[in-house]
This record gives C-alpha cells, structure tokens and sequence, in this order.
C-alpha cells in the first residue's frame, strides 16, 4: 500500500506540474502555479518522509504535514477552477485525486492513533 500511495502522490505533483504548463505565462498566474507546483511536489516528499519515519508518533506529525499540503493543492485548483475556464476536466480530476488522498491519509492517521492508544492501554495494564 505504501508504494501505491508513493506512486500515487508522486503523480499528483507531476500532474500538478503538466496542468500548470499549460496556463498563461503572466505574473498572475505564475504566481499560483508555483504555489500549486510546490505544495503539490511537496504531498508526495512529505508522505515519502513519513514513510522513513521513527516512531508512531512522528508518522502522525509527517502525515498531519501532507494532510495540510494536499488540502493547500486543493485549494489552489479551487482557485484555477474560478479563474480560467480551460482544462476544467483535469482540474476536477487532480481535485478528485486531492480529495481521495486527503481521505487516505486521515484514515490512515486514525489507524495509527487507534493502534497506537491500543498499545499504551496494553503497556499500562
């Protein structure tokens, strides 16, 4: 599961990238580009960090980190959404796959919190 999520995110970030080729070269929107290019990259480097993590406890943290980037991706194809009527199916679709990854972290968040919490009941009793 852990090389699909990595494959996944990766994908998203050079998805990311590609769509934002594709938009005007102004100062306007270079300037959402970056910041949908960077917080995009940044879900698959965090989530590959939180796989090297050391503990239980530093997982959640670097999961909690890509949960904050993927929802900043999804706010800025929000954004693009509002702002320019091309490549609206693509931008759906990375808003989608931001959604679904968002649902897979938290979720993943949870089960680690849960065994977690199981294992210091254990250690306490």
């Amino acid at each position: 599961m852990k090389e699909q999520i990595k494959n996944r995110t990766k994908q998203f970030a050079i998805d990311c990238w590609r769509l934002c080729k594709e938009y005007p070269k102004t100062r306007e929107f270079d300037a959402y580009c970056r910041q949908l290019i960077r917080c995009s990259s940044s879900v698959g480097a965090n989530y590959r960090a939180a796989c090297r993590a050391k503990s239980s406890a530093d997982f959640i943290h670097k999961l909690k980190i890509v949960e904050e980037e993927v929802d900043e991706s999804m706010f800025f194809l929000e954004v693009f959404m509002s702002i320019h009527e091309n490549n609206q199916e693509e931008l759906k679709r990375l808003h989608n796959e931001a959604n679904e990854l968002t649902s897979i972290i938290v979720a993943s968040i949870k089960t680690v919190k849960s065994k977690s919490s199981i294992n210091k009941s254990k250690i306490i009793n």
